[in-house]
């Protein structure tokens, strides 16, 4: 009986290790175009969709994955922006805080 506890302790912290685990790597919530947030900051999920009479400050060619908030890696749909702190960008995206990158 007294094997039983260890392995039963051991399991319980298998399980627990995992289970935060696969919190921490889920992929964060994307940010939702109609957010007080993103709608203030005029942000769509694909520059094409830019009001350009609304932002004429918009060029074509910007978008968040060029944006020096930017923070997914080269090549990644979506990632992190300070702005919108807990949520991803589309790479695609853009808002009117865009900045070159340097």
């Amino acid at each position: 009986m007294t094997k039983a506890l260890p392995r039963r302790v051991f399991l319980m912290t298998v399980v627990a290790c995992g289970a935060a685990l696969t919190t921490s790597v889920q992929a964060q919530a994307a940010v939702d175009e109609k957010d007080a947030q993103a709608a203030a900051l005029g942000y769509v999920a694909d520059a094409k969709r830019v009001d350009t009479k609304k932002f004429p400050k918009y060029a074509a060619g910007q978008a968040c994955s060029n944006c020096a908030l930017y923070q997914g890696k080269a090549g990644d749909k979506a990632g992190g922006c300070p702005l919108f702190a807990g949520k991803q960008v589309a790479a695609a995206g853009w808002c009117s805080a865009w900045a070159k990158k340097a």
